[in-house]
């Protein structure tokens, strides 16, 4: 049972509002941890994707690794919400680093998470855990973050920090990176041999800035397309590279189809092999798969 201490700060925490505020957020549990071993990461097939840390990173005020100092459970009928299963943890934990901050922070961050009970059906022990965490600023509380949900509390580990870092450092290179918003005009435009052709797409992005992608196929030649980002087409323009932010923009955001109305040209044929040219491009992108977000 928790100590009359513990519970006077949880109950504090609750007075604050910070639980309520938090509830929501905790709706999806964080994979069970063994209470004995250290905390292992996530297997690669379990782990978040590159557009699941994307997606996190630009939602979050605050990516921290941190350790846990504290845990107190809620009461149950403190999370009325949560299946038996679970067990919501008020957690105090002692930063390790900070990855990103709007401002200094102090040595010690407190949040909210819904976790899986053990075997036994206790709270998993997290005490002396580290984790990588992706939260916003309580306005009320200093020091306390909300979780983005209870999946934004990942096991740490030097797999996946690098991971993280490295896309916090693509987002601070390059600035958010603009959503695809649709495709406006479409032509394609056959050459003078059989079986050459040049399809340009113009993008709509949430930005406003011009965005094309163009396919080019030639004879005996395997088809070769590529990405213009700015007014004029680049003739030697390229596919993005896997886990980079122009791949995360195209491969997540395109529309699986053409819009009818995007087509400036109405024969059959110009449009047939747009179209064809269209699915090359989302199959070399691959799927924009989440499994967090």
């Amino acid at each position: 049972m928790p100590s009359a201490e513990q519970f006077s700060r949880l109950f504090r925490a609750l007075s604050a509002g910070l639980a309520l505020a938090l509830a929501s957020a905790c709706a999806t549990s964080s994979p069970a941890m063994s209470q004995d071993a250290p905390a292992p990461e996530l297997p690669a097939a379990q782990a978040p994707t590159y557009a699941d840390l994307v997606d996190m990173a630009l939602r979050a005020d605050l990516v921290a690794i941190v350790e846990v100092d504290d845990q107190i459970p809620f009461p149950p009928e403190r999370a009325p919400n949560l299946p038996p299963s679970q067990v919501r943890l008020y957690i105090e934990s002692l930063t390790q680093a900070l990855l990103a901050a709007p401002s200094a922070l102090g040595q010690g961050l407190t949040f909210v998470v819904d976790q899986p009970r053990d075997m036994d059906g206790d709270a998993p022990d997290l005490e002396e855990r580290r984790f990588l965490v992706f939260g916003d600023l309580s306005a009320t509380q200093p020091g306390a973050i909300q979780l983005l949900s209870s999946r934004a509390m990942l096991p740490h580990g030097p797999r996946i920090e690098a991971r993280v870092r490295r896309v916090l450092t693509q987002l601070a290179e390059a600035g958010d990176p603009a959503p695809i918003t649709g495709v406006r005009d479409v032509i394609s435009v056959p050459g003078n041999l059989a079986g050459e052709s040049e399809t340009q797409m113009f993008i709509e992005s949430a930005d406003g800035a011009p965005v094309s992608l163009t396919v080019v196929r030639r004879p005996g030649m395997a088809p070769e397309w590529g990405i213009s980002l700015g007014e004029i087409v680049d003739a030697s323009a390229r596919p993005p590279e896997p886990e980079t932010l122009n791949w995360y923009r195209f491969a997540c955001f395109l529309p699986r189809e053409l819009p009818e109305g995007a087509f400036l040209q109405r024969d059959r044929a110009s449009q047939a092999q747009a179209r064809t040219d269209y699915a090359l491009v989302l199959r070399d992108l691959g799927e924009c798969e989440r499994r967090f977000t």
